[in-house]
């Protein structure tokens, strides 16, 4: 009995061995399983500082936030962005154009209301270059109701017309002599912030926003539209400074715009009375030589249009002849079937020149190196003879101010001067100088004629420049980008731009 219980717990032990040995491989087990859970925590731990980094890169998960100093950080603090496009500072406010003005269509009135006197109706030609222009008044015998007279302060706008550019076009009321109204076509904008929203028509923001009132008939700017029209509006006082910049910035660049036409006038002038003193007396005198004996040949056009194709040989029209130069920019071009064609009376060679018989009339150019051309309507060839003229001194002579003169005298129509052939041919030049003494003329002219190019192309990029500033300005007043109490450097900054 002994041995069977002891045989018993012995058994017992076993299982018990069995039992520990199984527990240690699930101990075994759940180790594994822990590590495993770590991997993963580690894991995700990596992604969550991922996850944090990306966080800190970018603004509302969205927008990219680029590095900035702490105090550009704390300049953005007080800024927001409006919805539609604009940086704003804090205190400013977005209005629409009907919470902070009213607005009033124009009178309609018929012809026979018209009268010698009356009250004058201000038409959209009345405003010339934003301001109000009285050269062309209309008056009007008819009743006018309150409204609809203007006051001092007002803004108007032209609202209607067929021509989109001058739509939304504004010039101010102000020093009214006599009681005035508007026409249909028109429309006033009465608010307490006048001055300031004066400089906001003229900017994108305002265009962009009226840019759909266009439909098949004419183009036009809607009570409705206005009232959605968004404008930033900041405290009066802002207001008010930012008027003050636009009025002095404006005036100065208006002026420096002024010189630079002015400047670009007299360049031109330069070249043209150079020219005029240098063939003085060539169209009278005692010797003289018609154009046809001092050519190889003078060939008319064909007098039908050749048809065109997107590539090929430039095909010279009236339009295509400059003062002297070929403009071949939107040239028409022909195949190498038609060239053939239209080169059957005379292949035109470098050297040679066209004339424009109308449209501009009296137009000359001479063709130059490496180009195949052929002549289109209203065109003529001529072939100076190389013994008796330089093709350009030929091409100066035609455009100076006399000859010029003498030629259109033969030209015949009664809406678009056409000069006829046989006033070419017989085309008389005088005092003919010698081949060495033309192309020592056309030496200077060609000399003079590059700097004035030049001249022109400098004042031309000023006037570009001009027009950029004032949108650059105008986009930096409505975006609060005018800094505060920092008028005098605004100044200073506008003034080096406008000298540049």
């Amino acid at each position: 009995s002994t041995t069977v219980r002891l045989r018993s717990t012995t058994v017992r032990l076993r299982s018990t061995t069995v039992r520990l040995r199984s527990t240690t491989v699930r101990l075994r087990s759940t180790t594994v399983r822990l590590r495993s859970t770590t991997v993963r925590l580690r894991s995700t731990t990596v992604r969550l500082r991922s996850t944090t980094v990306r966080l800190r890169s970018t603004t509302n998960g969205k927008f990219p936030l680029p590095e900035r100093s702490r105090r550009q950080q704390q300049r953005k603090q007080h800024r927001y962005k409006l919805n539609f496009g604009i940086v704003m500072k804090k205190g400013w406010e977005i209005k629409k154009l009907g919470e902070v003005s009213e607005y009033f269509n124009g009178l309609t009135y018929s012809p026979k209301d018209v009268s010698d006197k009356g009250t004058i109706v201000l038409r959209s030609s009345n405003i010339q270059n934003d301001e109000l222009d009285f050269s062309d008044l209309v008056r009007v015998n008819v009743n006018i109701k309150e409204k609809l007279f203007l006051k001092e302060g007002d803004i108007l706008m032209c609202s209607r017309n067929g021509s989109q550019r001058l739509v939304g076009k504004t010039a101010p009321i102000l020093n009214l002599q006599e009681p005035m109204t508007f026409g249909t076509f028109m429309m006033i904008i009465r608010s307490e912030f006048s001055p300031y929203l004066l400089w906001f028509f003229k900017t994108d923001k305002f265009k962009k926003q009226i840019s759909g009132g266009e439909n098949t008939m004419i183009n036009q700017v809607t009570r409705y539209m206005l009232d959605e029209i968004k404008i930033p509006l900041p405290p009066l006082p802002e207001q008010q400074r930012i008027v003050s910049i636009l009025d002095k910035a404006f005036a100065a660049i208006e002026r420096s715009r002024n010189a630079a036409e002015q400047n670009l006038k007299n360049a031109k002038e330069l070249f043209e009375s150079y020219l005029q003193g240098v063939f003085e007396g060539k169209v009278h005198g005692n010797k003289s030589e018609a154009l046809e004996n001092l050519c190889e040949l003078v060939v008319d056009c064909e007098h039908k249009t050749a048809p065109l194709q997107e590539t090929g040989y430039p095909s010279i029209r009236t339009p295509n002849i400059g003062k002297g130069e070929l403009i071949l920019e939107n040239v028409n071009r022909v195949s190498y079937e038609t060239y053939l064609k239209w080169t059957r009376r005379a292949k035109p060679q470098s050297g040679d020149l066209i004339l424009a018989r109308e449209a501009p009339a009296g137009n000359i150019a001479v063709i130059p190196d490496n180009i195949e051309v052929c002549l289109g309507q209203r065109t003529v060839l001529i072939r100076p003879k190389k013994d008796k003229l330089v093709s350009k001194y030929l091409a100066y002579l035609v455009l100076s101010k006399e000859v010029q003169e003498k030629l259109l005298s033969h030209s015949t129509g009664a809406t678009v001067e056409h000069i006829n052939m046989k006033d070419i041919r017989a085309f008389k030049i005088y005092n003919l100088l010698l081949i060495s003494e033309q192309q020592h003329i056309v030496t200077k002219i060609e000399s003079l004629s590059a700097e004035t190019k030049r001249l022109e192309a400098i004042y031309e990029q000023k006037l570009l420049n001009l027009e950029e500033l004032k949108k650059s300005i105008l986009q930096k007043a409505f975006a609060g980008e005018l800094r505060i109490d920092k008028s005098r450097r605004d100044d200073k900054i506008i003034e080096n731009k406008i000298n540049q």
